[in-house]
């Protein structure tokens, strides 16, 4: 089976990692005023860390 990443993908893991990507977009959400502070820490947190641990998964198992 043929893995398959989507253009988009493809292009935001050349420019930037998406744990970056999603700390970004919370930031700028959170100064227009979108997202409360405690709502930037805990999406940010939760992101951030489930990544982290797919990618040691992903790494001791040998995928990447």
């Amino acid at each position: 089976m043929a893995e398959h990443k989507g253009f988009i993908d493809t292009w935001l893991l050349k420019l930037t990692s998406r744990k970056l990507l999603v700390w970004i977009t919370a930031s700028a959400l959170a100064f227009a005023g979108y997202l409360t502070s405690g709502d930037w820490v805990i999406i940010s947190t939760v992101f951030v860390g489930t990544q982290g641990a797919v990618d040691i998964v992903e790494r001791l198992k040998g995928l990447k």
